[in-house]
């Protein structure tokens, strides 16, 4: 059976954990945003492509959702009394190693693709990782005042405070696919598209040329989980990220932000227990729909969560 994810951070990367759990027989493929990718202190960084490989390689900070557990943060702590860095976002230790590996292998010439495939040989994550392309494809936060930020500093500088007026990303229109992006999603038994933000994470890989127009045109089904529960994320600040374009924070409306297929990407919908009386209309609008516990407490919780959303377009073996 192959699966392939369409991924952003901390949301995918536990769902993912849960349907390997699931299924660990099965040939899953993982597509990682990397809009949130950037330069800093001369290293490459990946936050969900290590967020994946961590958690799927069983290093991640648990409590966090990112990072490494056992981490410490010495170099950063010394770097600041240079008066370099940011005092809001800092490397960890270990964590510098993969980024100075990656940027080492970069520097290289490999392209990004095949450097997370040398990266991932260490963590054994059970999945194929794939960047969805291996163009540097950075997305930028426009606020009030007219400045242009980088997503980290939006995000976990300022917590998404700072009112959004649109989020560019930048070279998008000359990135095309990473190898293998296309064929996972063609070739594929089931895509699942699991709760991750679905502006900056999941709407930025939709965003690379060739990738939406590959989920319409797959014969596999197409099912969508919900990041919204009661009307709000179950994790982060994707409400504000719904807010800037204008979507309104539901399970409904980010359903149909989506799009049914053939004119958009979605097949089934699986919504939290919270929204059930949104299945109604996402029936009437066309959607296989269904209303479930999608709290991710635990691993066979999550595990019974990936179990539902296969079987509403029935790829249960």
């Amino acid at each position: 059976m192959r699966i392939t994810v369409l991924s952003g951070g901390v949301g995918g990367a536990r769902f993912t954990r849960g349907l390997r759990a699931l299924l660990p027989h099965a040939e899953v493929t993982v597509i990682a945003n990397t809009g949130d990718d950037m330069w800093l202190h001369g290293v490459r960084v990946c936050p969900d492509l290590d967020t994946l490989m961590y958690t799927l390689g069983g290093a991640v900070h648990e409590d966090q959702g990112w990072g490494r557990r056992d981490e410490s943060r010495r170099v950063s702590d010394d770097l600041q009394a240079y008066g370099l860095g940011w005092d809001w976002f800092t490397l960890g230790d270990l964590d510098l190693a993969t980024h100075l590996a990656r940027t080492e292998l970069l520097r290289a010439g490999l392209p990004l693709s095949q450097v997370t495939a040398r990266l991932a040989e260490r963590w054994q994550p059970g999945v194929t990782l794939l960047p969805m392309t291996d163009d540097e494809v950075e997305t930028h936060v426009v606020v009030e005042d007219g400045r242009a930020i980088h997503f980290e500093e939006w995000w976990v500088r300022y917590r998404a405070a700072l009112p959004a007026r649109r989020f560019v990303q930048t070279n998008l229109a000359a990135a095309t696919p990473a190898p293998g992006v296309l064929a996972a999603i063609a070739d594929a038994d089931v895509v699942v598209i699991p709760p991750s933000n679905p502006v900056v994470s999941v709407g930025t890989i939709l965003a690379i040329p060739g990738i939406r127009d590959a989920l319409r045109a797959t014969a596999a089904p197409v099912v969508g989980v919900s990041p919204i529960v009661g009307g709000a994320p179950v994790r982060g600040m994707a409400d504000a990220c719904l807010t800037a374009i204008g979507v309104e924070t539901s399970a409904v409306a980010v359903a149909r932000h989506y799009g049914r297929r053939p004119d958009g990407v979605l097949d089934a919908w699986l919504v939290d227990e919270r929204d059930a009386s949104a299945v109604p209309d996402l029936q009437a609008a066309g959607w296989i729909a269904r209303a479930v516990p999608t709290l991710m407490t635990d691993l066979d919780t999550t595990a019974d969560i990936a179990a539902a959303a296969l079987a509403l377009v029935d790829r249960l073996p």
